[in-house]
């Protein structure tokens, strides 16, 4: 471990804890897309809208999972560059037993709780069945949900990267594979796309347990190992919720947005659904380096090994933002034709191109917000991440949204992101100087040596 932490080139490590996690995000972002199309094949609406009400579960389900998933690793890799081996085997046997049992949990009150839970989100008597169907077999699948994104981030904490890619890109190939298998063949409608989903996820699962067993040495599900002292605990909530926060501020946001737009028709509002799915994918990409930079980061910092850390933050800035600059201005430059892949309207085409070019300027900016979101969750700076975690799309973008709403209208709704993404920024450099001023670090380490 210490040969790739420390020794390796950081390109090279980089690279090589980066790229499975963006490639593992892609895969699913593909499923994503696969599943939309399927269903919106069948022709069924009811269906479609009843699968469209129960999908916020999942996101519920992966906030939960990023507790114990990311706030776990950002422990474990501070605690692996402190070399203090035993405390990381009993914070990764705790995590996930805790994510167990939490699912289990889950699956009880999701069961008791349907009829309310669905009412909330919006299922009326015409769409109550499938989306009643879906929901089921999700919750009854919750454990399986939630433990999977727990030991995939806990396994790259000791650099395996490739076997948590490995994992999950297999579950995410046979959900696509069953998809169209239970929904065409057999006829399964919503409970059909839900268990292609959860069979999916319980694959992942046993090849995260078969990596732990067969190649990690100290990621453990040892249930002797599970208990932990009240301020390791302390620690892994303080940065998972934040992390946990950030999946609720993006459900908020765009549902904010979406409400928004409405006044201005639903032409504005479909534009702006075609813009979000390609500025998806762009982000995808972006999340996927710095959630493989996490372990490398907390690694070093736990070690003090400032200038290596330094050296890592500058290369994670410098990727983000060129990988940035050259897909989003390539967006930029032919935004039309791809919002007309999409939707061959002139009235989407015309609004979506220039929402496109309002959310895609700001995108060297995001990836530094992340970058800096990451640091704050790899140095167990908890204020740091939370402040991050609700300021982008929540707090800060409500606000921005509102007086922009006010000031512009329709335009200050579509340039409402990029001013935001601004100031989280600004936020996020204040922070950073404020709880890593790594040339201060420096200095110091080179005055003691």
């Amino acid at each position: 471990m210490e040969e790739l932490f420390v020794k390796a080139p950081v390109k090279r490590v980089y690279f090589k804890l980066a790229l499975p996690v963006v490639l593992g995000m892609i895969t699913t972002m593909i499923y994503n897309l696969a599943d939309t199309m399927f269903v919106a094949k069948t022709g069924d609406a009811n269906l479609v809208a009843g699968i469209t009400i129960g999908a916020p579960l999942f996101t519920f389900l992966l906030a939960i999972a990023d507790i114990f998933g990311l706030g776990g690793s950002s422990v474990i890799s501070r605690l692996f560059g402190e070399q203090d081996y035993e405390l990381g085997r009993k914070i990764s046997s705790f995590c996930m037993y805790a994510g167990i049992i939490t699912g289990l949990v889950l699956t009880i009150l999701l069961l008791i709780f349907e009829k309310p839970i669905l009412t909330t989100l919006g299922a009326r008597s015409a769409t109550y069945g499938d989306a009643a169907d879906f929901y089921r077999v999700l919750s009854i699948g919750a454990v399986f949900i939630i433990f999977s994104l727990i030991p995939q981030n806990l396994i790259r904490t000791e650099g395996l990267a490739i076997e948590a890619m490995i994992a999950t890109m297999t579950g995410t190939v046979l959900a696509i594979i069953l998809d169209p298998i239970f929904l065409f063949g057999l006829k399964m409608g919503a409970t059909g796309v839900g268990m292609a989903n959860v069979l999916g996820y319980f694959v992942t699962d046993v090849m995260l347990v078969l990596f732990i067993w067969k190649k990690a040495k100290f990621i453990t599900l040892n249930p002797s190992k599970m208990k932990i002292d009240g301020s390791s605990l302390k620690d892994i909530v303080a940065i998972g919720i934040p992390g946990s926060i950030t999946n609720f501020a993006q459900s908020f946001g765009m549902a904010l947005l979406d409400f928004s737009l409405a006044i201005y028709g639903a032409d504005k509002v479909a534009a702006m659904g075609i813009t979000q799915k390609v500025y998806s994918i762009v982000i995808l990409v972006i999340v996927g380096f710095t959630f493989g930079a996490q372990p490398l980061l907390g690694y070093n910092y736990g070690s003090k090994n400032w200038q290596r850390l330094k050296e890592i933050l500058q290369f994670d800035i410098f990727v983000q933002v060129v990988y940035a600059v050259i897909v989003g201005g390539l967006l930029i430059l032919f935004a039309r034709p791809v919002i007309t892949l999409f939707m061959n309207r002139p009235d989407i085409v015309n609004a979506g191109s220039y929402m496109l070019l309002a959310t895609i300027i700001t995108t060297p900016v995001v990836g530094i917000v992340l970058v800096y979101t990451t640091i704050f969750q790899s140095i167990g700076n908890a204020w740091g991440a939370f402040i991050m975690a609700i300021a982008r799309q929540g707090v800060v973008y409500f606000l921005v949204l509102e007086g922009m709403r006010f000031l512009m209208g329709y335009h200050g709704i579509v340039w409402s992101q990029a001013i935001s993404d601004v100031l989280t920024y600004v936020i996020g450099f204040f922070i950073y100087r404020k709880s890593l001023d790594l040339k201060d670090k420096i200095k110091d380490s080179a005055k003691l040596s």
